[in-house]
């Protein structure tokens, strides 16, 4: 058919793979996938004829005793349903065609998790791809599933199907079983079901999410011959095949891609760089082709920068500089100033640098110092939200404000009236500020976002620094820019989450980390080589996940050509 020339594109992205199934199964059970075989197979007995005999069947088990009686099911109006049937198909409520078992649960003393009788299916979880993992027993004799049921879990989370291949099992109330007593190819059941409920899921309902038995007795069930029944399956598991040998395929490429990635961007941060960076460069549009790739090149290239790698070239070429060692003395002395002359609190004396504590050696010129010889850190007040008003011209940056390189001053907005602002002016915040967040999830390193203030977030409001945001004030403002990146880095980054405090799940990062970080300052001079080098390769981060994004639309376009081919064509 159509859609198999295109399958090799629609699986260059992992998650493609499943919507590739998706529409498979809603071609399947629209008869789309067997309309060639329905030529060849014009003799074939019609839908409503096996629809009357399961009722003839169904109609004995009652009278029996053996299923229980049921309502009558309403008549399903074809002119309001979503797709046209193939000839010899008809239109029924699925619970027409099959028996519907809802599972109940078993109180903790009637199982165990040691091996007894039967097998005790207690929600989706327990269901794996095309298994149940039995993890529960019990010795119940009232059995609700048995050998070739299609069990479907209803509750929690929906939609999982699996075919009972186990034999009798009791099922708990989060699961239902779907049985046709031989009457329907089981496989097309399942692959009914996988359709319609994957659709499904905005019906769901409750604290707990959840369908009922009226979502599945009532469904829409396209009823095919029995013979087409088993085509259909049979062309589906030759499809899927097809996709998970090329999402394989897809999935074993990019971790090559990554592999090479991650040791080339080892290499490029652990030996002499500039022969591996020359050898990845023309690479760039090959390797780096998913957003992880890129992630780790924006990493690598922070890294390289705070190791003083991206700009040894520039070293070669530029021999006449002072040293960093006088730029720190000038620093120092413009700080102690500044104490002198009360503009910045006194501090406590900063502890010397151990040889323990220098991760690597630094490129001549450059040294290590502790971070709060090059700043002073200003903690935000804890303004309270009582006194916010709707606007002022005074407003409040908050956690909300902060994102990664990302200053946010128009959304999350909170301002005071002036009678506030005017007497908490020693937390406003002017250009060339560093912001960051020091509070976040523990353990997760989704904190310590920095960003630069800029003189166009300072033309309208006076910002005022609320708690839990830290304010970054550097002494030589010419480096406030070359900072903020430096902060980027995970060799920075580490040695702040190393003193990560707080709660069980919320954790923090105080002043006193920053102040005592280990740093490494190169000489002005290179500090503006720095900046201009990290920029331009962020550039081409940003280019390369802009093509990325392009790829993917083009891939999203190309599935909705696809379907507008397969279901649009007569």
């Amino acid at each position: 058919m159509q859609l198999l020339k295109h399958f090799a594109s629609l699986t260059l992205h992992p998650k493609n793979a499943q919507e590739l199934k998706d529409l498979i199964l809603q071609l399947a059970v629209q008869g789309k996938l067997t309309a060639n075989w329905r030529k060849e197979n014009p003799d074939i007995e019609n839908a409503s004829i096996l629809l009357e005999r399961i009722q003839v069947k169904k109609a004995k088990l009652i009278r029996e005793k053996k299923i229980p009686k049921e309502k009558p099911f309403p008549k399903i109006d074809t002119i309001t349903v979503r797709y046209t049937l193939p000839k010899k198909w008809i239109w029924c409520n699925l619970g027409e065609s099959i028996v519907l078992f809802s599972g109940r649960d078993l109180t903790p003393n009637e199982y165990s998790d040691s091996e007894l009788k039967y097998p005790y299916l207690t929600g989706a979880s327990q269901i794996k791809k095309d298994n149940i993992i039995l993890s529960r027993w019990t010795n119940i004799p009232k059995v609700i599933s048995i050998l070739g049921d299609v069990l479907v879990s209803v509750k929690g989370t929906i939609g999982k199907t699996v075919i009972n291949k186990i034999g009798e099992i009791h099922i708990a109330r989060q699961i239902m079983a779907l049985r046709t007593y031989d009457w329907i190819e089981i496989k097309f059941l399942k692959l009914f079901a996988d359709s319609y409920l994957s659709q499904l899921q905005d019906a769901s309902n409750g604290i707990i999410p959840g369908i009922s038995r009226e979502h599945l007795l009532y469904a829409e069930f396209p009823l095919p011959p029995i013979e087409e029944q088993k085509e259909i399956v049979r062309v589906v598991e030759i499809l899927f095949k097809e996709i998970e040998q090329l999402d394989q395929l897809t999935v074993e490429r990019i971790a090559l891609k990554n592999d090479y990635v991650s040791s080339a961007l080892q290499q490029l941060t652990t030996q002499n760089s500039q022969k591996e960076w020359q050898s990845l460069q023309p690479h760039f549009k090959d390797f780096f082709t998913e957003k992880s790739t890129i992630k780790k090149l924006r990493e690598t290239v922070l890294q390289l920068a705070v190791q003083g790698k991206l700009t040894a070239d520039w070293r070669t070429k530029n021999k006449d500089f002072d040293p960093a060692s006088e730029l720190l003395k000038r620093i120092q002395k413009e700080k102690a100033q500044l104490i002198k002359d009360k503009k910045v609190k006194k501090e406590s004396p900063l502890p010397a640098i151990t040889k323990e504590e220098i991760p690597y050696e630094l490129p001549e010129g450059w040294v290590w110092c502790r971070f709060g010889d090059l700043i002073t850190f200003l903690n935000g007040y804890a303004f309270k939200s009582s006194t916010y008003v709707p606007t002022s011209d005074y407003q409040i940056i908050r956690l909300g404000n902060v994102k990664d390189d990302n200053f946010l001053i128009n959304t999350k907005e909170a301002y005071v009236p002036s009678s506030v602002g005017e007497v908490n002016l020693d937390y406003q915040i002017f250009k060339d500020d560093i912001l960051t967040t020091l509070t976040g999830t523990k353990n997760r390193r989704d904190y310590c976002f920095t960003c630069l203030v800029k003189p166009e977030h300072l033309e309208q409001k006076v910002l005022l620094l609320n708690q839990r945001v830290g304010c970054i004030r550097v002494i030589d403002k010419s480096a406030s820019e070359l900072i903020n990146k430096f902060l980027k880095s995970d060799i920075i980054l580490n040695q702040l989450f190393e003193t990560e405090t707080g709660t069980a799940n919320q954790g923090n990062i105080g002043s006193t980390a920053f102040k005592n970080l280990v740093f490494p300052l190169p000489p002005l001079e290179e500090q503006k080589a720095i900046v201009e080098k990290v920029n331009a390769l962020v550039g081409l981060c940003d280019a390369l996940e802009q093509e990325v994004a392009q790829s993917k639309g083009y891939s999203e376009q190309l599935m909705q050509s696809v379907l507008r081919e397969v279901f649009n064509k007569k």
